[in-house]
């Protein structure tokens, strides 16, 4: 087992946009994307799940606020989960005893490799559709305000973290009749 004492964090955040200008009545997409990297990720691989398994510690929670903001004005909250639960399988195409399913955005994922399972549960890309009609026509600063939480397992502590995107520039124009 690694040590519990190390920390995680949020890195590669990304907050884009797909235009530069929004029409009156009109939505903004906006992508956010951003990894969990440090204890956590290096914890969670198989042999941990398997003794996790083993003292009936089989499912694990990501929490997933994201604040996206106007200045100080919250345009919009997300919240979200993500799900690893451990099974037993007896499939002969996995060579463990002990495996897991992601729950990712209501669908469940079976992947093939630690690797795969820990992109599915840990790397995070969300497409925001943006009603900015509660903002006055000009140019507007976005950023976003993501926090993760997960609880005591036995391989990881409770922890939360959070972290803040760059910022984004977007115009709204004015309705002309």
């Amino acid at each position: 087992m690694t040590s519990l004492d190390q920390t995680s964090s949020i890195s590669s955040i990304a907050l884009s946009k797909y235009s530069e200008q929004v029409n009156p009545g009109k939505c903004v997409t906006i992508s956010l994307s951003f990894r969990i990297e440090g204890q956590i990720r290096i914890a969670f691989e198989q042999r941990n799940w398997e003794k996790a398994y083993d003292k009936h510690d089989n499912i694990f929670r990501l929490t997933i606020e994201v604040e996206l903001k106007s200045g100080r004005k919250t345009i919009t909250s997300l919240k979200f989960v993500r799900k690893a639960v451990l099974f037993w399988t007896r499939s002969p195409k996995i060579p463990y005893r002990v495996w897991i399913m992601i729950v990712k955005d209501d669908e469940s994922f079976y992947p093939s490799t630690v690797d795969e399972a820990k992109s599915l549960l840990f790397d995070i890309e969300k497409i925001i559709e943006l009603n900015m009609n509660g903002l006055k026509p000009g140019k507007h600063t976005l950023k976003a305000d993501i926090r993760v939480t997960w609880g005591k397992h036995l391989f990881s502590n409770p922890t939360k973290i959070h972290a803040r995107s760059d910022e984004i520039h977007i115009f709204k124009e004015r309705l002309d009749y």
